[in-house]
């Protein structure tokens, strides 16, 4: 695959915003292994190969074990992650497949993400998500190849 965009300088500079983005995310309490899994779990739904090679690569340095990483496309049905995992990864299912089915986000996921989340949290899980989205499509729109995501 080749990328549509051959020099990323020409690009606008939206990285330094993102970056206050990501600071918010990372200092709002949420286990730093949490927020890569969530990270990569959304990157996978949109087919950013640039986004889970780079969510691989965060999720390891962060201390996520081999186990979680290669369960984490099928994590409902894997005994490895613990409950506060997989609430979050539920969030993040539902907040990045909105156009699926409207209310995406049901009280039903949203609770249980609040019983083990408070609402800084919660905030810093939604956030993620959201920049993670942003990134897939930017890195999908200009067929970024893995190992040089815009993250």
């Amino acid at each position: 695959m080749t990328s549509r965009i051959q020099n990323a300088a020409v690009s606008p500079d939206f990285t330094k915003g993102v970056q206050h983005l990501f600071k918010d995310v990372y200092s709002g309490g949420v286990p730093r292994e949490t927020l890569e899994l969530v990270h990569l779990r959304a990157s996978q739904i949109n087919g950013c190969s640039a986004c889970v090679d780079a969510g691989v690569t965060g999720a390891t340095k962060a201390g996520v074990s081999p186990d979680k990483l290669h369960g984490v496309a099928a994590w409902y049905e894997n005994p490895v992650f613990d409950d506060a995992e997989r609430a979050a990864l539920a969030l993040a299912e539902a907040a990045t497949r909105l156009a699926d089915r409207p209310g995406a986000v049901t009280d039903e996921i949203w609770d249980e993400a609040a019983k083990h989340y408070d609402e800084r949290q919660l905030g810093s899980l939604v956030l993620m998500v959201a920049i993670t989205n942003l990134f897939n499509r930017i890195n999908t729109t200009f067929r970024t190849p893995a190992g040089t995501a815009w993250n």
